[in-house]
């Protein structure tokens, strides 16, 4: 599935099943994403490619590590590096909405908005950051295919 930014000078691809969707509701989350929550997924390095625009990638690290990779021309978040793990993280936002993607799971909800009502119950929950492997095996568990 390829994604982009606002403007479409970047352009990505991820080439391989894509897994399930999280949403983070961490403050942090919050603000990068200008909503309740920031929704995304993660996916293997050896699934994803850049095609066009990677030279307008900026980024912002905090102490902490929290990084926001986005558009130097419109300002759109765009996927970024886990670390230094062999995986990427993508904004499902920047996705091109052609196939059905499910939400499975909340993450940092003991920091959500007072005003964030709307986590299902019957999704998975955690009140603050699962271990990554956790989270990685519940995207990918009966994945869309």
């Amino acid at each position: 599935m390829r994604g982009e930014c606002i403007c479409g000078e970047i352009v990505f691809e991820v080439v391989a099943d894509l897994p399930k969707l999280y949403q983070c509701h961490c403050s942090i989350c919050r603000k990068q994403g200008g909503s309740s929550s920031n929704t995304g997924l993660i996916v293997a390095e050896a699934n994803f490619r850049w095609l066009t625009g990677q030279e307008n990638v900026s980024s912002y690290v905090k102490a902490t590590g929290f990084r926001s990779d986005f558009c130097s021309k419109c300002g759109s978040v765009v996927p970024n590096p886990v670390r230094d793990r062999p995986y990427v993280w993508v904004p499902a936002v920047a996705l091109d909405d052609t196939q059905p993607l499910e939400i499975v799971a909340h993450i940092c909800v003991a920091s959500k908005a007072s005003w964030d009502k709307q986590i299902p119950p019957k999704l998975a929950q955690y009140e603050s950051m699962p271990m990554l492997s956790e989270l990685i095996d519940l995207m990918y568990s009966n994945a869309n295919t």
